[in-house]
């Protein structure tokens, strides 16, 4: 495969008509990274990746690949590959054939093609599928083709728009395995546009959380995650409280760092115990509290049957201190 280059956005802003799509983001891709632009519904996720392969037209900015400006590039000069959501395969080529379509259409002849191919179907292990059509495999199946027909083109960055979203929970854990698996043995830089938290947190090395198309935050997952800068990052990527802290300010604590006591302590915080959802190995106690409304406190399995909560019944919430993170205003 090609060596890893880093990718720059400098600038980037997609506008339609009135609407800003993604607006004047500044981004370095590290090299050879799995990076996920996680974000909900709306935020401008797709509209970066899209722009980045060039399937978007850019509004203003640069894109730089290589020390290079690609942005009014087309996508087969850009040193990029995309997977589509909906995998796109052609339903009357074999496998084998929509593996090599794009060797094709730059001339390759047919053996030169079909080696590089099942090279690839080898390598997503589905070697022993090349003659089948699409719609003899399944979904996980159809993902690696399509996973095989981007990676022949040898890219540095592959762009993947949602690549798990249409499949069961199951087979989603595994292809998870699977890319991250992938990304490592091929050394090429990953962005994967996901609105799903745990999808994000599994696969990335570099997280960058967008909304209303600004990047909130950016960084390895467990930075993201235990050190949430805005509030809206705290409650999108799960996980956390949202607390006043004083003069205004909002504190941000992680559900499993809460503790549910039956007898009041200096500091803590009372409250009604409102539901109990046991997720094996841990249970969300939701309770009521006065001054901050809902919070969720997530206690491991075994310590929560030790001491059970009933709906209804008083208790008292705390934290420590330095579990307790300042979110920006």
């Amino acid at each position: 495969m090609a060596k890893p280059a880093a990718l720059e956005l400098i600038k980037l802003t997609k506008s339609y008509g009135g609407t800003v799509a993604v607006d004047a983001i500044d981004q370095v891709i590290p090299d050879g990274t799995y990076t996920c632009l996680l974000g909900p519904s709306g935020c401008g996720k797709s509209s970066t990746l899209r722009m980045l392969a060039g399937h978007e037209s850019v509004t203003s900015g640069d894109i730089v690949h290589k020390g290079a400006n690609i942005t009014d590039l087309p996508p087969a000069r850009r040193g990029t590959a995309m997977m589509f959501q909906s995998y796109a395969l052609f339903p009357h080529l074999s496998v084998v054939d929509n593996v090599a379509f794009s060797l094709k259409m730059k001339g390759v002849e047919k053996a030169k093609r079909q080696a590089e191919a099942r090279e690839l179907l080898e390598l997503v292990d589905m070697s022993a599928y090349g003659e089948r059509l699409p719609d003899q495999l399944s979904g996980g199946q159809q993902q690696r083709v399509a996973l095989a027909r981007a990676l022949i083109t040898r890219p540095s960055i592959l762009l993947l728009d949602e690549p798990l979203s249409a499949l069961d929970p199951f087979l989603r854990i595994r292809m998870r395995t699977e890319l991250k698996r992938l990304q490592r043995e091929l050394g090429i830089s990953f962005i994967h546009v996901t609105h799903s938290q745990d999808e994000a947190l599994a696969l990335a090395d570099h997280i960058i959380v967008m909304n209303r198309g600004k990047i909130e935050q950016d960084g390895p997952p467990q930075e993201v995650f235990d050190a949430p800068r805005t509030e809206f990052v705290a409650r999108f990527i799960g996980g956390h409280n949202i607390l006043g802290g004083g003069e205004g300010k909002k504190l941000a604590v992680r559900t499993d760092r809460m503790t549910i006591a039956t007898e009041r302590s200096p500091g803590a915080v009372p409250a009604k115990i409102l539901a109990v959802e046991y997720l094996g190995t841990i249970v969300n106690v939701t309770v009521q509290t006065a001054e901050a409304g809902e919070l969720t406190v997530s206690v491991g399995d075994t310590a929560y049957f030790q001491k059970p909560v009933e709906i209804g019944q008083s208790v008292f919430l705390t934290w420590k201190t330095e579990d307790a993170h300042q979110l920006a205003a």
